[in-house]
């Protein structure tokens, strides 16, 4: 029998969640997404040092202040990451926004634009590109803009339906439902231990999965940060997937039956779900009710940010050298 990773392909699009050439073509997915996270750990390898050397050796070149050399080095690692996997997988590659632009619409689409200024210049056209941005409802109103631009764009670090419905009336050419780190604040503030089929995360992917294919939103989801295997198994057949190399070797490893658990046929003759009010009124109180996704998306931006001071450290750092 195939595997459950070869299973899932013929079901739902796989994304590979690494910057990690390796990983990328190990398990041969579709597309790849990236975040600092995951810029970090692999400017870490040394196998990727010549990478960070080019970024450095050219962002020195730009002059100015130290911090705006910094800056642009790690502008540039970032795409140059995203090319070399664009080398690796025949779809979309995510490259994200600053987080700390979260809060910042004008700023996001000054930054979005000179990523997709820089990949052009390598010979790589946007329909390659996603433009990951963080669904804060200054982000979703960017990603609009940017859609309407012919710039598809990823939200990412999104944990309601409120966030869900917004990106969706907004254009989004795709959201990223962040399922695990929902199970991690529902497992901390119950103290309870939840099944594949009971997950919180689970549960709210499939809502947002319901609610698109019933109000004919062509918005694609792509459930991301997975904490198990048994959360992927409950969301095949979802459109895409975004997964980390460990999981996809434990996929890739399991030759049990894997079930489709997602269909947009079934959903969409599913009982039509009420449709949410968008305005930025609605969108802001929905949050501000939501405590799980309130708290997890700061943390999340605040995580990301963390990360990209990192990098830029350890950019810096590759300056004094």
């Amino acid at each position: 029998m195939p595997s459950k990773l070869d299973q899932l392909k013929t079901m739902t699009i796989v994304v590979a969640d690494t910057g990690d050439m390796e990983a990328i073509a190990a398990y041969k997915p579709t597309d790849c997404t990236t975040n600092p996270t995951l810029i970090l750990k692999a400017a870490e390898m040394p196998a990727y040092r010549g990478i960070i050397d080019e970024a450095v050796a050219w962002a020195q070149k730009q002059g100015g202040s130290r911090e705006a050399r910094v800056d642009a080095a790690t502008d540039r690692l970032a795409v140059s990451f995203g090319a070399e996997l664009a080398k690796r997988v025949p779809g979309r590659v995510s490259t994200e926004v600053d987080a700390d632009l979260s809060f910042n619409t004008a700023k996001t689409l000054e930054k979005a634009h000179a990523i997709i200024a820089d990949y052009a210049a390598r010979g790589i056209p946007r329909e390659r590109i996603l433009i990951k941005i963080a669904s804060t409802w200054e982000g979703i109103r960017a990603a609009g803009i940017l859609q309407k631009e012919g710039i598809d764009c990823n939200l990412t670090l999104l944990f309601s339906l409120a966030q869900a419905a917004a990106a969706a009336e907004a254009g989004a050419f795709l959201i990223s439902p962040f399922v695990g780190r929902i199970l991690d604040w529902y497992k901390k503030s119950t103290g309870q231990d939840y099944t594949a089929e009971t997950d919180p995360g689970v549960l709210s992917v499939r809502a947002i999965y319901a609610y698109y294919k019933a109000h004919g939103h062509k918005t694609i989801v792509m459930g991301a940060s997975f904490r198990n295997i048994g959360e992927i198994e409950a969301l095949a057949g979802c459109d895409r997937l975004t997964i980390a190399p460990t999981l996809l070797d434990q996929l890739a490893k399991d030759e049990g039956a894997l079930a489709r658990a997602l269909d947009p046929l079934a959903a969409a003759r599913a009982e039509k779900p009420a449709r949410i009010a968008t305005d930025e009124a609605s969108f802001r109180w929905a949050m501000n009710e939501d405590a799980m996704a309130g708290e997890k998306l700061a943390e999340g931006i605040r995580l990301f940010a963390a990360d990209l001071r990192k990098l830029k450290a350890m950019v810096g750092a590759r300056m004094a050298e």
